[in-house]
This record gives structure tokens, sequence and C-alpha cells, in this order.
């Protein structure tokens, strides 16, 4: 399906994006994205007509909290990291780590429905359905996870030296 290897040519960057939202890791999400493409590849003659983007968040999302709820990660943390890896110079910026650090302590529901509602841009409607919940669900969330971030230290500090700068 050449079609479906020129959207994914297209779109591999905004949706690695995506799914680092949910994760605050890059490999993670390049895994998620992955995981979510070969789900996908099977679908494409479906998916294709409609909002693929939309479409492959939602799987994002979705996935990422199937991912959550598993106790084993296919990963086993070891003692020695391995050589270094050249670091992505914007991943080294100060508003990113800050960020990351936010929404990792955000719980995973209203991390994915941030992702899905701010970043890509579903309104409460498509992300209750994306995620199978209700749109009280979805608002709540939203609320609650703007508040927690509003209080977050880091964001605060930051917040207030781009003020004072």
């Amino acid at each position: 399906m050449e079609d479906f290897d020129t959207y994914v040519m297209a779109a591999w960057p905004r949706l690695v994006r995506s799914a680092w939202l949910l994760t605050g890791d890059w490999h993670k999400a390049e895994d998620l994205v992955q995981s979510v493409l070969a789900r996908a590849y099977g679908r494409w003659p479906r998916i294709r007509g409609d909002a693929p983007d939309a479409y492959l968040r939602a799987m994002l999302a979705t996935t990422f909290l199937s991912w959550w709820r598993r106790r084993w990660r296919d990963e086993v943390p070891s003692a020695r990291l391995p050589e270094s890896a050249a670091v992505d110079a914007v991943a080294r910026s100060e508003l990113r780590q800050v960020l990351r650090e936010a929404l990792l302590s955000l719980p995973h529901q209203q991390r994915a429905v941030l992702m899905l509602r701010f970043h890509a841009d579903l309104t409460e409607a498509a992300t209750a359905e994306a995620l199978g919940i209700g749109i009280g669900t979805v608002k709540s969330y939203t609320a609650r996870a703007l508040a927690t971030l509003r209080q977050h230290p880091s964001l605060q500090s930051l917040i207030l030296e781009g003020v004072s700068r």
C-alpha cells in the first residue's frame, strides 16, 4: 500500500509529537506510534477516507492507556547505561524539561485527554468518543489537569521568570 507509506512518511513527526505528550519519552513515543501504525495498516482502506490524523491520535491515546494498565512494560531496567547518544538540541531546552515533568505528574487519563483536546485539537465530544468516556468526564479531567499544571512549582517559576524578563 503505497499511499500508506506516503502518509506515514509525512505524518510520522506529528504522530511522534502526539505520542511524546502521552509518554514523556521519545523512545516510548516511537514505540507507541509503531504499534499504532502496525494496527492501522490492516484498516488503512477504511481510515484513509476519513481524517487519518484524528483517527490515529485517538488510537495513540487508547493504546497508551491500555499499555499503562498492563503491568509488564516489555523492558527491563539495567544498572549500566549504554553509550550516550547525541541528545536532540530541542530536548535540552528548559521549557521542554519542565513541561515533561509537569505532564508526567498528571494521571494517565488526564494526560490523554489533554493531548487529544489541545494537541490533536479534538472537541470535547470527539475526545470522549475516542476514549470511550463521557463528555462530562472529559471536562472534569481537563479542568483538573489544567489546575494541576497551573499549580506545578516548576511551571510557576518558569512563568514568573518569563514575566520578569
